[in-house]
């Protein structure tokens, strides 16, 4: 139990004693942090001893470092107190060996192309960490994210804004074909396999998350099928689409982790986010090569 917490949105302490938690401009600070953990980042509210790299005896006793705001009873009084979250999901002993293993072969990986990489960067003023920042030859900085278990889409949004903001490109890396993270900011799907194999180098491959530019007339020779008429038609328009390496025609060569270290700190490889076609959904983002995505544009307008 505590008197104040973090709020990991705004960057800002909140005084749990004071009438207006030491925040007199945002009037509606209480009610968004009284809030259902349920209709807000579980995220939000962090321990002040987390925040600030102490001890806290409740997160030692096997709580997480997230918080809730009730009302207590103290006499006559309903004070606000903060509690801590219980933790609904601990990474496995594997899953930690096998996020330790990727992150050290993604800083390794940089190392032999001869790019500065760091594991561990605190990002935002440590409202988050990124497990390894790959800084490429023009300046340009990657922040992978090793995910391995589940993670809020709130979550991922709010730490990939706050990359963004402090000049790193996100780049998520999951294992899970239900992953929350996929198409909800720039990803890659590896095979999951054991921690052994990743940090003895056996091959990964990016399954999902990376994709090529396809251009075609729609004709009836052709072996892609109309992106705006129904069942079997053409309509003799010229489409273009994005398509994951083994369904390009002809198959394109599978892109490794190895090839996104280089290919994104350089700038050969540029996430890019494609609303979809009137389904009502939200689009998807990816990693693509910056040819595909210079002709992405006018290719779609023709």
């Amino acid at each position: 139990m505590a008197n104040g917490v973090w709020h990991t949105g705004y960057g800002i302490e909140i005084n749990l004693s004071l009438p207006d938690l030491g925040h007199p401009y945002r009037p509606g600070l209480l009610r968004e942090i009284t809030a259902s953990v349920s209709e807000r980042d579980p995220q939000l509210l962090e321990c002040l001893a987390h925040h600030d790299k102490r001890e806290c005896l409740s997160e030692s006793g096997g709580k997480s470092p997230w918080m809730f705001i009730r009302r207590g009873r103290v006499g006559g009084r309903r004070p606000l107190v903060a509690s801590h979250l219980p933790i609904t999901h601990k990474a496995t002993p594997e899953e930690s060996a096998q996020h330790k293993a990727t992150k050290e072969r993604v800083v390794a990986t940089a190392g032999r192309y001869g790019l500065d990489a760091e594991a561990e960067v605190p990002v935002a003023n440590r409202r988050s960490v990124s497990d390894a920042v790959v800084t490429g030859p023009a300046g340009l900085r990657v922040g992978w994210e090793i995910q391995y278990h589940h993670l809020s889409p709130s979550s991922v949004h709010r730490r990939s804004v706050n990359a963004v903001e402090n000049g790193i490109t996100p780049l998520w890396v999951a294992k899970d074909r239900t992953a929350s993270l996929i198409d909800r900011a720039p990803w890659a799907r590896v095979d999951d396999m054991p921690w052994r194999d990743i940090a003895d180098g056996r091959e990964m491959v990016i399954r999902g998350g990376y994709r090529h530019l396809e251009v075609w007339r729609c004709v009836p020779s052709s072996e892609r099928h109309c992106l705006v008429s129904e069942g079997a038609g053409h309509c003799g328009a010229i489409h273009a689409d994005w398509f994951v390496p083994a369904l390009c025609l002809p198959e394109r060569k599978p892109v490794l982790i190895e090839d996104l270290v280089l290919r994104s700190a350089t700038g050969e490889s540029v996430p890019v986010y494609v609303p979809s076609r009137g389904s009502g959904r939200a689009g998807r983002h990816m990693w693509v090569s910056a040819a595909d995505r210079a002709l992405c544009a006018p290719a779609a307008a023709r």
